[in-house]
């Protein structure tokens, strides 16, 4: 197919671009088969290059012979262009319309682009599952790389190569796979270095009405136990929801088969309702008609806050059961590709300083999201503004990054990056020239040579001036635990995603100087909690060589 097809109207003079707390631009609009583009062909003006991928629905309007299109974007961006002539607008729109639903991955931009920067590191070759398993191999040699998932026959979400206990062969991975929702056997998602606990994910058992069991998954996850110790299996559904998925061949661990687990249950709500919550949030957050009171109580009623917490609550209980109560702890939901990766992914922020540096958080996406399966083009196809029924669609990544940003306000100097490195990461999720985010799984890009045809965003990310813009003045390594709060009032809406399209520069400057003079002050408040909690470790260190002499 020819993307000429679908343009039935290339170009159009005299177009008038309007933006939220923006001047007016006028000049010509064209269409290319991957973006909008409207120059105004004027020195110090800023032209508009926007990704047919960008673009979430667009309406229509007409008035006279002027047409209008508000156009809505992924990003939460909105946009409007006044056409002068009918035919041209419609003509426009229709193109539009088409160009930004095409499905057919190998047509994507990231397949067309070519860089205009030097690759200094390729993307795509830094955080391979072999370059993550050196750490874990200098840290402990109770750990090995399998590969029974080379072909991506065992489970097709998982990606070829993963890490299981060393005495554990792949015989009993693949008879443990059979019991697991997709193959999902369960697998090392990180190693506390401090005490040797560990932290595993999976898919949920297939234990069904029958109370189905398997002794060699049961084996698999009690080999990650030390002697006389016990485990913890965080299943993210409620028992109820838990309970349901028995009637369709799902279920949880029960008590008689895993003794030495102990079960608990949380909340975290299904893509569905998170998808809700999503388009709720950002229409009350586009509401300037009401009170501050109504504002609010729609907010509220998003339910987005709740989810935030929810997570983070979870998060925190895995993180706690590993470095305070010395347990290891396995991770589930139904498919455990959702829900799941929140959970590992934010534990590892709360517990490993290396994955709050810049490096390090890009190695976390790609082990606990990209190569555990998270399926991003079918959560990201749609985002708030679409109008046709969601489907597969949730915002799960952008909750994840929410929750980051949370621990990162609340602990503004323990992070290597930036409130901006999180939103890039949301908005390349959703559209992107680089091919990082596409496909679902490690089996489909490696069926679409991704690799070899697209550019990595780690490449874009990891050159000098770009670490530099996405860096955090304030940074100090901080190589303790951070323990977030996640009570109501430590949990704000996200603004700096939700509400920058619709601010004025103005008040967005009066609320950075606020944020500035509160980071300075948190910053003096966690250099006295960190002296006092060194000053504590060390009085705990004599009292023990007391107690020994």
């Amino acid at each position: 197919m020819e993307f000429a097809e679908l343009i039935k109207t290339p170009r159009v003079d005299g177009v008038a671009l309007h933006r939220p707390f923006m001047p007016t631009v006028e000049g010509t609009l064209c269409l290319t088969g991957h973006h909008l583009i409207l120059s105004s062909r004027k020195d110090n003006t800023e032209e508009l290059w926007l990704l047919h991928s960008n673009i979430d629905s667009i309406e229509k309007r007409f008035v006279g012979s002027i047409g209008s299109i508000i156009v809505k974007c992924k990003d939460l961006r909105v946009i409007q262009l006044d056409i002068p002539g009918m035919e041209e607008c419609l003509n426009i729109a229709s193109s539009v319309e088409a160009l930004s639903t095409l499905d057919i991955v190998s047509l994507m931009y990231p397949f067309f682009y070519r860089p205009m920067f030097e690759v200094i590191e390729d993307g795509w070759k830094l955080f391979l599952p072999g370059e993550s398993f050196k750490d874990l191999e200098s840290m402990t040699d109770e750990w090995r790389l399998s590969e029974v998932n080379k072909d991506f026959i065992v489970c097709p979400s998982y990606p070829a190569r993963v890490a299981v206990p060393k005495d554990i062969g792949d015989d009993t991975l693949k008879k443990a796979a059979t019991f697991r929702h997709g193959g999902r056997f369960p697998v090392l998602s990180y190693y506390h270095k401090k005490n040797g606990m560990v932290m595993m994910r999976a898919g949920q058992p297939l234990t069904g009405t029958n109370g189905r069991r398997c002794k060699e998954d049961e084996k698999l996850i009690n080999a990650t136990l030390r002697p006389g110790k016990r485990g913890y299996i965080i299943d993210t559904r409620t028992i109820n929801v838990a309970q349901q998925a028995k009637a369709r061949g799902g279920g949880f661990e029960s008590e008689a088969n895993y003794p030495q687990w102990r079960r608990i249950h949380k909340a975290i709500e299904r893509s569905n309702i998170l998808q809700e919550s999503l388009i709720k949030l950002v229409e009350a957050c586009n509401d300037q008609s009401h009170s501050m009171d109504r504002w609010l109580s729609k907010l509220e009623a998003s339910g987005w806050q709740t989810h935030v917490k929810e997570i983070l609550t979870t998060a925190c209980l895995a993180a706690q059961c590993i470095d305070r109560e010395g347990a290891s702890v396995l991770v589930h939901g139904t498919e455990g590709t959702d829900s799941t990766l929140q959970v590992t992914s934010l534990a590892q922020i709360i517990l490993d300083p290396a994955c709050r540096t810049i490096r390090g958080f890009q190695s976390l996406v790609e082990r606990e999201w990209l190569q555990a399966g998270h399926p991003f083009q079918q959560r990201c196809a749609q985002s708030a503004y679409s109008n046709s029924k969601p489907r597969q669609e949730a915002p799960v990544f952008l909750l994840f990054l929410d929750c980051v940003w949370q621990i990162l306000r609340q602990f503004p100097c323990s992070f290597e990056f930036s409130e901006t490195f999180l939103v890039l990461l949301f908005e390349h999720a959703y559209a992107s020239q680089f091919g990082t985010f596409l496909g679902n799984s490690a089996a489909i890009r490696a069926r679409l040579s991704l690799p070899e045809k697209t550019v990595s965003l780690w490449s874009w990310v990891n050159r000098p001036q770009e670490l530099e813009r996405l860096g955090n003045p304030l940074y100090e390594a901080n190589s303790l635990v951070i323990w977030p709060s996640v009570a109501p009032q430590s949990l704000l809406l996200w603004e700096g995603v939700f509400l920058r399209w619709n601010r004025s520069s103005k008040c967005f400057d009066e609320a950075y100087e606020e944020m500035v003079h509160i980071i300075e002050y948190n910053k003096e408040l966690q250099n006295k909690v960190n002296s006092l909690r060194r000053q504590l470790a060390q009085l705990e260190t004599d009292d023990s060589l007391l107690q020994t002499t």
